[in-house]
């Protein structure tokens, strides 16, 4: 219990002993919890401040072993994505909806993914992405075996042209590769979607 002392005056005296001590223990732990609480708000403060590129430096884009994307190539349909990156994905007329509302066209481009595999050759991916309201959406994604049976090491994945999104469907892409890392020459090969959807994986010949 805390003690008061007056002197012979009446004037009240400070406190001493475990009751000064106490008292003292409460203002700096009062002090201290301010203390934190400004520092907290001065701390957020500077967050906002510096804004998200502070945040995505440490954010990662993309895994570090995919070592190509390339995005070319045009496609539009008016049913259920590409068969041929889904050959299950056809519908028979028996499993067919009796009765249903046409959907509405889609449309989008492809994307050749190069992903390095432990190994050190790479596997590449084609995926085909669709323009939706809320942004670019993967519609299916396939391994293209011919580069994974081979073996190959790409070193490069080029679009037949640089001017964005073809207004024709198909898709015309090249890609530079060795199956031997030591090789000096590289070789080319090219993927080819026609407008009706068939893929062909082939070596360029002169």
């Amino acid at each position: 219990m805390l003690q008061i002392r007056y002197d012979a005056t009446g004037a009240r005296l400070p406190a001493y002993g475990r009751a000064a001590r106490t008292t003292v223990y409460r203002g700096r732990k009062r002090t201290a919890l301010l203390f934190a609480r400004h520092l907290a708000v001065f701390c957020l403060a500077l967050t906002f401040a510096a804004g998200s590129p502070a945040l995505a430096d440490d954010a990662v884009l993309m895994p570090a072993n995919i070592i190509f994307v390339t995005s070319t190539g045009y496609w539009e349909e008016s049913g259920d994505p590409l068969g041929v990156l889904d050959p299950n994905g056809a519908k028979t007329a028996e499993n067919q909806p009796a009765a249903q509302s046409p959907a509405p066209a889609r449309r989008g481009y492809y994307k050749l993914v190069a992903v390095r595999q432990p190994e050190g050759n790479t596997h590449v991916f084609l995926q085909q992405v669709a323009l939706d309201a809320s942004g670019p959406k993967i519609v299916s994604s396939a391994e293209l075996e011919e580069f994974s049976a081979m073996k190959a090491y790409v070193t490069d994945i080029r679009p037949e042209t640089s001017d964005g999104v073809a207004s024709q469907p198909g898709l015309f892409a090249t890609v530079y590769l060795k199956t031997d890392p030591a090789a000096g020459e590289l070789e080319t090969w090219t993927v080819l979607i026609d407008d009706i959807g068939d893929i062909k994986v082939e070596r360029e010949t002169n």
